[in-house]
């Protein structure tokens, strides 16, 4: 699920927010390499025993239903400290075979280490923090990957949130964090109709690893179209928790759930606002659109919403980082003239870059505007989601004549934005 209103040259302007959604590797120290043998094999240790291949598509449940429908979630046990950390890689080739100076095929990588950690309980709220760092420790230089996250996660569900995974299950043995697992893995091969390779493992029972659902790997192998890259997940550590208090955080950097932003469009002539509210339950991360007014209580129901495992959100997060530029705004030096403005939505005045991009010569002449927070992090920008941070906080495309003044066609902007669930969680 990706930025918010993407640069376009189309008429029809239409503000896509979504958390995009992909996984191998040993527990050594990570660093930006190559895409991963064409057999989607990690380098976890390959299994000792297989005890049955399965090549149909299998649903495993949310953490609560992995042992006995009598026993509890694990979420309803989340004690502060509890903790899971992976090494993260992520790889793009040059696109269609381009050349540029320096070593050949060298493309763009990112690599680090990634922790959930539960924070504060309260129920009905675990609060986890997500943190991106180098191997080291230290914040990574990559905008989307450079600050903590804060996200409440509903210990209970409003509804059963399953995760499906597709292709042939295999189950096996294996070690990873110093601990021998049994495991499933679930291998998905679209590349005969151009599609990915994707290679997921998950310990049987997830124990200590509710946080993931269990993920142990996790890789997935571009394929096709030009495409050349992967990204990768591979547990390093996990640590169970305390019955210490915790301190309940801020939600000035929230990932995402547990705030809700509206987008305003102006589509041939005609203007709407959607709402989008971001949740969280059971270590599922829950979107749903809305139209029209929401009263009081901006987000009370995620009936039907789309539902994402977190471990594929993290995943996601990753190949969307290493795809966009890392210079902030993500604007090709050339191609737009730009000037720096104050933007206010929703009564907040936000410090921003505007770039101005012709389209098109002659009477049908065109420019597209566009603008960028000119600090994605700042404190302009307390309490928004993730994913419009990243977008542009307006994009319009104006009729350009030679002589008069511009008239507007189509655009969409965000209109405001604010948090369902407060510091606290009331």
């Amino acid at each position: 699920m990706r930025s918010t209103l993407p640069r376009s040259s189309s008429r029809h302007l239409l503000l896509c927010a979504v958390l995009a959604l992909g996984a191998a590797s040993g527990c050594e120290s990570v660093k930006p390499r190559a895409t991963p043998p064409a057999d989607g094999t990690s380098s976890i240790p390959q299994p000792d025993t297989t005890a049955s291949t399965t090549p149909d598509a299998s649903v495993i449940p949310d953490a609560g239903d992995t042992s006995t429908p009598a026993t509890a979630s694990p979420w309803q046990r989340a004690r502060v400290g509890d903790r899971v950390e992976y090494a993260f890689s992520a790889h793009r080739g040059r696109p269609g075979g381009q050349r540029v100076a320096g070593p050949p095929d060298a493309g763009t990588g990112v690599a680090g280490h990634v922790a959930l950690e539960v924070v504060a309980v309260q129920a009905p709220w675990a609060w986890l923090t997500v943190t991106f760092t180098d191997d080291q420790g230290k914040p990574l230089a990559h905008p989307r990957l450079s600050q903590r996250r804060v996200l409440p996660m509903r210990m209970e569900e409003t509804q059963a949130w399953k995760a499906e995974h597709r292709g042939q299950r295999s189950t096996e043995q294996t070690t990873a964090a110093g601990r021998t697992w049994d495991a499933q893995r679930y291998l998905h091969d679209s590349r005969p109709s151009d599609g990915p390779l994707q290679n997921r493992l998950y310990a049987s029972e997830p124990g200590p690893l509710y946080l993931t659902h269990g993920l142990l790997d996790a890789s997935t192998t571009l394929s096709g179209f030009g495409a050349s890259g992967s990204q990768q997940l591979t547990l390093v550590s996990f640590r169970q928790g305390t019955d210490a208090a915790g301190t309940l955080p801020v939600m000035e950097q929230p990932w995402g759930p547990g705030t809700w932003y509206d987008v305003r469009q102006d589509i041939s002539g005609t203007s709407s606002v959607r709402r989008v509210c971001l949740g969280a339950e059971r270590g599922f991360l829950l979107r749903k659109d809305l139209t029209g007014p929401t009263g009081d209580a901006p987000c009370a129901d995620f009936q039907e919403a789309d539902a994402t495992p977190v471990e594929e959100a993290l995943l996601a997060l990753v190949s969307e980082a290493v795809s966009l530029p890392q210079q902030w705004p993500p604007v090709t030096a050339g191609t737009a003239t730009s000037r720096r403005e104050t933007i206010t939505v929703a009564q907040r005045p936000i410090p921003a870059i505007v770039f101005e991009t012709p389209l098109g010569e002659g009477a049908e002449r065109r420019v597209q505007v566009a603008s960028y927070a000119a600090d994605p992090w700042g404190a302009a920008l307390h309490g928004l989601a993730d994913e419009p941070r990243f977008g542009t906080l307006s994009d319009a495309i104006f009729r350009a004549p030679l002589k008069g003044k511009r008239v507007a066609e189509d655009g969409g902007a965000l209109a405001g934005w604010g948090a369902w669930v407060k510091d606290g969680g009331k």
